[in-house]
């Protein structure tokens, strides 16, 4: 026998080698079912961050209509000769899911004279329009605000009758 060769020495060898070997395919597919998890969960997320920013679009979009459906209320509406709290709501779900409280509130100036040394009334209408998507009667909805998927925005317009 040559001191080279020892007998048994392969088969131990081989042995550690193929336990080490479906050890590493346990450790690899653990590995990859939590990077599918983790792509799953992100994904998710991100079509929910999606939803939203659609979501606050139309918000935006049916606070804007209200707005200036208050303004045209102001200046050509019943609210042409002033508006003290007045407020009413439109109900858009149809169109955007959404629903928007319009208030109104104007307050009188006077502001230089007319020329014949009469002081000129300024009204300066004050709107505001909050949309959310709520299930209740008016905006801000506080019952749904709690809700991962309430939406609400404002906008709020100020204006002259000249």
């Amino acid at each position: 026998m040559s001191s080279h060769h020892r007998p048994g020495y392969g088969k131990k060898s081989g042995a550690f080698q193929h336990g080490f070997g479906a050890l590493a395919a346990i450790l690899v597919t653990v590995l990859l079912a939590l990077l599918a998890a983790a792509v799953v969960r992100l994904s998710g997320g991100s079509q929910m961050s999606f939803a939203q920013d659609i979501a606050s679009a139309r918000a935006l979009r049916a606070a804007n209509a209200g707005a200036e459906w208050g303004l045209d209320r102001a200046f050509r509406g019943v609210w042409k000769t002033g508006c003290s709290n007045a407020t009413q709501t439109l109900d858009l779900r149809a169109d955007t899911d959404f629903i928007v409280t319009v208030t109104c509130n104007a307050t009188t100036f006077n502001e230089g004279d007319d020329g014949t040394g009469s002081a000129q009334a300024l009204m300066v209408y004050t709107i505001s329009a909050v949309a959310c998507n709520g299930s209740g009667a008016t905006c801000p909805d506080n019952a749904s605000a709690a809700r991962a998927t309430y939406i609400e925005r404002e906008r709020l317009v100020q204006a002259t009758n000249r």
